[in-house]
């Protein structure tokens, strides 16, 4: 199974984006002034376009670890191909040691400074589109279940697969 990984940072505050309204009509949307924020890790299949993501307190190597087990849970006894950047969080000696150990688990990295390559970088842009920008919600909660929901229930399908991975790849 080949998995594209990464994290995001979901805020509270609504980002604006434009809407059509009614002639006369300025749309209004109420802004929290404050930052509160949740950490989502992804996993793409991207020859399936189903996502495995989990919400947690923060990004960092204890996380990342939580969640490649998470993913060990979740895909019994399958091999996973990890593709993912550069974080540090990434390649620091706690989570290359997990790697490791891990038969079932090989990584390979995307270049630095690209990540227009990742395809779970699309599937932020995707959930923010729909769930985060313009929200009118009241909690911080609500929103991240939104968010979680979302990613859940949506196939998220791209060309990625067939645009970078040579043919003989693509019928494993």
């Amino acid at each position: 199974m080949i998995l594209a990984l990464d994290q995001m940072r979901l805020y509270f505050q609504a980002t604006v984006e434009r809407v059509w309204a009614s002639v006369g009509h300025t749309p209004q949307l109420w802004v929290a002034a404050q930052r509160q924020s949740v950490s989502f890790y992804g996993a793409l299949n991207v020859l399936t376009g189903q996502e495995i993501a989990l919400s947690l307190p923060r990004q960092d190597s204890d996380m990342t670890i939580h969640f490649l087990q998470h993913l060990l849970t979740c895909l019994p006894k399958r091999p996973i191909l990890i593709l993912w950047d550069h974080a540090s969080w990434h390649t620091s000696r706690q989570v290359r040691e997990f790697i490791e150990n891990q038969p079932r688990l090989e990584v390979i990295y995307f270049p630095t400074a690209c990540p227009e390559l990742n395809p779970q970088e699309h599937v932020w842009k995707q959930g923010r589109h729909a769930v985060s920008h313009n929200h009118n919600l009241v909690c911080l909660g609500r929103l991240r279940q939104r968010f979680q929901d979302y990613l859940d229930y949506t196939l998220f399908k791209f060309t990625w697969i067939e645009k970078y991975l040579p043919p003989i790849l693509c019928e494993v």
